[in-house]
């Protein structure tokens, strides 16, 4: 049985998706784009901070679903511009550590709201 979850630590979701399913001991979390869950607006700076942005939503999702970074087992990367993939990844590196997740990372022609980046994740429930 699927189990929809939610939480106020990450933007609501604004289409009929949940922000994450848990299944069968795993997680499938929707994409993340840089919005302050807060506020609701895409945070300011650049590649960096959207990325710091979508990780700490993704970590919110997570948690809520009772698991958490270390816990994934893939993600897919969503990038506006190939360019800034060295920024991203630097970013990214240090949410994942020693032990990162299997990924894909793909340039698309457009995010929603025109952010840079958006992560999806699946993770384990231990």
């Amino acid at each position: 049985m699927k189990e929809i979850i939610a939480t106020e630590h990450a933007p609501k979701a604004i289409g009929p998706y949940s922000q994450a399913v848990r299944h069968n001991g795993l997680v499938f979390a929707s994409g993340q784009i840089p919005l302050d869950p807060a506020t609701g607006q895409i945070v300011e700076g650049g590649i960096a901070e959207q990325t710091a942005r979508v990780l700490e939503n993704l970590k919110a999702v997570l948690e809520a679903a009772g698991t958490g970074l270390d816990s994934v087992l893939k993600t897919t990367v969503f990038l506006q511009d190939m360019r800034e993939f060295a920024a991203m990844n630097e970013v990214y590196a240090r949410y994942f550590g020693a032990n990162p997740p299997a990924r894909s990372t793909v340039e698309v022609a457009r995010l929603p709201r025109d952010v840079r980046v958006e992560i999806e994740a699946v993770a384990a429930v231990e």
